[in-house]
C-alpha cells in the first residue's frame, strides 16, 4: 500500500513540475530575431557648420558623410563621382544659408568669375557702381580689388565777370571706398600687383550712388589710391549733391593762350 501511495505522489510531483515549466515558457516573450541587411552608401558633402549667405566657404566648413544611396539626390556632391569636391568648393560663396549637417549642393553656391558673384558678395544695404578710370585716373594702374580709394571730382567753371577765364575745382567727393572690382577681375590672382582696367567697381551707399552719378556729370572723376593703413572699414559720409556745384578745395594757376588764370583748389 505504501509503495502505491508513493508512486502515486511522485507521478503527482512530476506531473506538477511539467505543467509549472510549460507555463513559464508559454508567457516568457520571444527572443527576437535579428535580420543583418548592408545598406550600400556613399559618402556626401555636407555643411560641418551652419554657413550664413555671403559668406565664403572654407575648408573648414565643409565635412564628408555617408549617406544611404537610395537617399542621395541628384544635386548633392557626391565623392565617388568627385572625390576633389573638397579642394574646389572652398572660395565659393554661399547664395542662401546651410546648416550644420546639410547636404552641398552647386546650386546655392556661387563662385569668382560666375554670374551673380558680385551681388553674393555684396553687403547688405550697399550698391556695386561702375566707373570709369585710365592709368592717368586711376593710380597709375596699381587699383586692385579690395583696396580703398578717394573719389576725386575735377570740373570746370566759368567767371561770370570774364567769359575768357576759366576756373577749374577739384573737390573729394567720396572717401574710404572700397573697390569691388577691376574691369570683370573681382579678385587679385597669379600673384598681380597691377590692374590695368577701364572700368572700376565701386562699394556705395544708396546715397553715395547719387553723388557719384552727379560728379560723373558734372566732370572728370579719379580715384586716389589709399595706404592699406589707413584705409580701414570705417566709411566717411559723402558730400551732399548741393555740395558739388559750390564746393571749392584750392587752386592753381593756368595758363591758356598765353594769359595766366587762377584755378581753385581750396
Amino acid at each position: 500500500m505504501k509503495v502505491a501511495r508513493l508512486a502515486v505522489l511522485g507521478v503527482a510531483v512530476v506531473a506538477g513540475f511539467l505543467a509549472w515549466r510549460l507555463a513559464g515558457n508559454m508567457g516568457a516573450p520571444e527572443a527576437p530575431v535579428v535580420v543583418r541587411q548592408d545598406v550600400e552608401t556613399d559618402q556626401v558633402l555636407v555643411a560641418n557648420r551652419d554657413i550664413d549667405p555671403g559668406a565664403v566657404v572654407t575648408a573648414a566648413d565643409l565635412t564628408w558623410e555617408a549617406w544611404p544611396k537610395d537617399s542621395i539626390n541628384n544635386a548633392f556632391i557626391r565623392r565617388s563621382s568627385d572625390p576633389n569636391a573638397m579642394d574646389k568648393v572652398p572660395g565659393a560663396v554661399a547664395r542662401t544659408s546651410f546648416f550644420s549637417g546639410e547636404p552641398i549642393r552647386n546650386t546655392k553656391l556661387v563662385r569668382s568669375g560666375a554670374g551673380g558673384y558680385l551681388s553674393a558678395v555684396l553687403p547688405q544695404g550697399m550698391r556695386a557702381v561702375a566707373t570709369k578710370t585710365s592709368p592717368q585716373t586711376g593710380a597709375g594702374g596699381f587699383i586692385l580689388p579690395n583696396d580703398r580709394v578717394d573719389v576725386v571730382l575735377t570740373r570746370q567753371e566759368q567767371s561770370g565777370r570774364n567769359a575768357s577765364r576759366e576756373t577749374y575745382v577739384s573737390e573729394t567727393v567720396l572717401e574710404n571706398v572700397r573697390v569691388l572690382a577691376i574691369d570683370q577681375t573681382v579678385e587679385e590672382k597669379d600673384g598681380r600687383m597691377v590692374e590695368v582696367g577701364n572700368v572700376a567697381t565701386l562699394e556705395l551707399r544708396p546715397e553715395q550712388v547719387e553723388v557719384l552719378a552727379l560728379a560723373e556729370q558734372l566732370g572728370d572723376i579719379s580715384l586716389a589710391l589709399r595706404s592699406i593703413m589707413d584705409g580701414g572699414s570705417d566709411e566717411v559720409a559723402p558730400l551732399e549733391p548741393d555740395g558739388l556745384v559750390a564746393g571749392k578745395r584750392g587752386s592753381v594757376n593756368v595758363v591758356k593762350f598765353g594769359v595766366p588764370n587762377q584755378v581753385n583748389t581750396n
